[in-house]
């Protein structure tokens, strides 16, 4: 067991573990807490929870401008008073005790007097020319991605407008759920997620990539499989998916002599965009699909403001765009089939009626000098004779 001591420098506090997927939303904080944190790029939103919840110091495995967003969090948890520690490294989280008292001294977290890991303290002017950098920064980039979404319509408008270059599938979509499935580091989780939903509507499942086998093994057949065949299995490609081979703009497509060795039927997508999973939703919008659900990494601000993908960024915004109203990620579906606890009820009430109804017949099958069945037999003709007299009368 581990003992605090207040005699020992630096500031004291529980450690509360705000990291993973869903962490902030189980810990309870409190004042004078030191809250341990992986959150690159730390939001205003999240900043002000924190503040709220009147903690000492926060402890950041990443830091908290990376210099892709100019974000207002790091800013406004100093004005506060609040110590940030950045760069502590994904390991610390390995070391945190949660609700362990703690304490943070020339950057490192203690326990007593062992240390577990830390970072580097961030201050008030640094943060500010971090914020500086970083707007200066994404006016270029938001300058760049847009020369290059003028030159990816300008070279893709046949295929946005009229669909030119989509295969002709010979799986049935039309007006029917199409759930696309792109690599995601929660795929099983989120599968599971969306069972009731696959159980409901059956949607045809277009698979990217060397998902198809990892679908394949949660019990999932692909319908459709857009990809390089070099990533995905012989078992997958032969598991009866129609197969559809991203291709450049003049018909050659990588991994065709595979398919060939393999003796699969295949076909080709030409498109100056290599990202199959922007393929994929293209052919399920342009087969007639009423929903288009999409698990796999988002397409959001962060995604957009992230340089590293400026190419595919094009492709992948106007791909979404034209899918528009039909196209719904997987985690907004799954949250519309979420069961609480709260969602049985009706079974208990009905559970009481039932109850009722028993505890009634018992009474009335034991009051009379008959058998249980004659009396309520008894009971029922009574009964049915005076609501025959009250409409005689």
């Amino acid at each position: 067991m581990i003992f605090s001591r207040t005699d020992l420098p630096g500031i004291h506090g529980v450690t509360r573990d705000l990291t993973g997927p869903k962490g902030f939303n189980k810990a309870k904080l409190h004042e004078g807490d030191i809250a341990i944190v992986d959150a690159p790029d730390m939001s205003r939103a999240y900043a002000q929870r924190l503040i709220d919840s009147k903690v000492a110091a926060v402890v950041n495995l990443q830091q908290f401008t990376t210099g892709k967003v100019p974000n207002f969090g790091p800013q406004m948890l100093l004005d506060r008073g609040t110590l940030l520690v950045e760069n502590a490294g994904l390991d610390l989280a390995k070391k945190v005790k949660n609700g362990k008292k703690g304490r943070i001294e020339d950057a490192k977290l203690y326990y007593g007097d062992r240390s577990v890991g830390g970072g580097e303290i961030l201050d008030s002017e640094t943060a500010s020319a971090r914020f500086d950098e970083a707007r200066e920064e994404l006016g270029d980039h938001v300058e760049a991605l847009s020369g290059n979404m003028s030159e990816f319509v300008r070279s893709e408008a046949p295929l946005l407008i009229d669909g030119l270059g989509i295969p002709d599938v010979d799986v049935d979509m039309d007006d029917r759920k199409v759930l696309v499935v792109s690599q995601d580091h929660r795929l099983r989780d989120k599968l599971k997620d969306l069972r009731y939903f696959i159980r409901e509507y059956d949607p045809v499942v277009i698979a990217v990539d060397a998902v198809a086998d990892d679908l394949i093994a949660a019990g999932h057949k692909p319908n459709i499989i857009v990809g390089d065949p070099e990533v995905i299995s012989s078992e997958g490609l032969r598991s009866g998916a129609v197969v559809v081979l991203p291709a450049e703009p003049d018909g050659h497509a990588r991994g065709l002599d595979r398919i060939q060795d393999l003796g699969v039927g295949a076909m080709t997508f030409p498109a100056a965009s290599n990202n199959p999973t922007d393929l994929a939703l293209l052919i399920a919008h342009y087969h007639g699909a009423s929903m288009v659900v999409h698990l796999g990494e988002p397409m959001d601000v962060d995604t957009l403001f992230n340089e590293a993908a400026g190419e595919n960024t094009s492709s992948a915004l106007l791909s979404r765009l034209r899918v528009g109203p039909r196209l719904v990620d997987s985690t907004a579906m799954s949250e519309l089939y979420r069961v609480s606890k709260s969602s049985f009820g009706w079974l208990w009430a009905l559970l009481g009626i039932l109850v009722a109804i028993a505890a009634i017949i018992v009474i009335v099958g034991m009051s009379g000098d008959a058998g249980f069945t004659d009396n309520l037999i008894n009971s029922w003709n009574n009964f049915a004779l005076s609501v025959q007299d009250l409409f005689k009368n």
